[in-house]
């Protein structure tokens, strides 16, 4: 039996058990430098391609899904919340982000190319070391910098997508649902909401945004960042394999959104700098005693936004100076609105 997938609230749920949030963040330096976790700065908007197919590109209509808005070079991070524990696969353009492989419907233990949520309660980025990821940063198609086009070597997919797979009956007791906040002994910070612009809401064409299909966004590699992904607790034969969803994560820059939605994007976060000249904490999750997956080869050849900047100027085309982060604070881990599939 499939699992059903709504949107609600900014907040995608896979049945009953599982969700996830997309959370806007700061982009930390790409400076050498490895990072503690940056916070989340709320919640980024999703809306459904089906609510809007007169609209959106035509292939988005063919891959059904959801879609949101981000700027270039913008940064994110996914959140997870659940009552039970359940298998999890993230790619990037149809890249693996644990592995650098093709995507597979398949779950492979050698080597690992899922994550198990809990005890995983995030992931930033693609896993390029043991206990280091690099940052999820947006980029446009068509210049070669996401993942998937280092990879492949060509930009197709772009986006997020995203596989769910519950356990089999039986397997876990039942408990209450524990959001993110409390799992984790997180305290979310304020979130930076854009005010609404002067003169009534922007009214959208769908001609305009159906001729915007350069408007799609993927995924690159930013900064290096603390963060482990945690190898299967439970073993690969836990998971019912016919209990899954899937869910296709189209990105948007600010202008196609606005043209899809009518709604302006939220405004971009506050820069690292900001954000540390305000004495602002960061996070540190203590995990010390947990192992960590080692990162896959593909993953480790994929150049930096920055790097790539390099290659294609002889101008710093970000601000990439150090910060030092103030507060550091520990976490602690603990041991209907339907989305359509379509054919991707």
């Amino acid at each position: 039996m499939k699992l059903d997938v709504q949107v609600k609230n900014d907040c995608v749920s896979f049945g009953d058990d599982f969700s996830i949030r997309f959370q806007r963040t700061l982009r930390i330096p790409d400076d050498g430098r490895t990072y503690p976790l940056p916070p989340g700065l709320g919640a980024f908007p999703v809306r459904r391609v089906d609510d809007y197919s007169d609209r959106v590109p035509a292939e988005w209509v063919g891959r059904g899904g959801v879609f949101l808005p981000m700027y270039q070079r913008e940064a994110m991070w996914l959140s997870f919340g659940s009552t039970s524990p359940h298998a999890v696969k993230i790619a990037v353009g149809k890249v693996c982000a644990l592995t650098g492989k093709p995507w597979s419907e398949r779950l492979h233990a050698e080597p690992q190319d899922y994550l198990v949520a809990p005890p995983q309660p995030w992931l930033d980025g693609i896993a390029v070391g043991k206990g280091r990821i690099r940052q999820f940063v947006a980029m446009p198609l068509g210049m070669g910098y996401t993942v998937e086009g280092q990879i492949t070597g060509e930009e197709r997919f772009g986006g997020i997508q995203i596989k769910v797979i519950a356990p089999k009956p039986g397997r876990f007791p039942a408990r209450a649902r524990m959001m993110e906040s409390e799992a984790f002994g997180c305290i979310p910070p304020p979130c930076c909401a854009a005010p609404a612009p002067a003169g009534g809401p922007y009214r959208a064409s769908s001609a305009a945004a159906k001729s915007k299909g350069a408007g799609s966004m993927g995924l690159g590699a930013g900064g290096s960042m603390q963060q482990k992904i945690y190898p299967d607790p439970h073993g690969i034969d836990t998971w019912d394999l016919d209990r899954d969803a899937r869910l296709f994560v189209h990105i948007v820059n600010s202008e196609l959104w606005r043209e899809i939605t009518g709604e302006h994007a939220p405004d971009t976060p506050v820069t690292a700098k900001e954000y540390r000249r305000h004495g602002l904490p960061w996070f540190e999750l203590y995990d010390e005693h947990c192992p960590a997956l080692a990162g896959q080869s593909a993953l480790q050849q994929v150049k930096s936004i920055k790097q790539m900047d390099a290659e294609q100027s002889d101008w710093p085309l970000q601000d990439d100076d150090s910060v030092t982060p103030g507060v550091v604070k520990k976490l602690y881990t603990m041991a209907k609105h339907l989305v359509r599939d379509g054919n991707w």
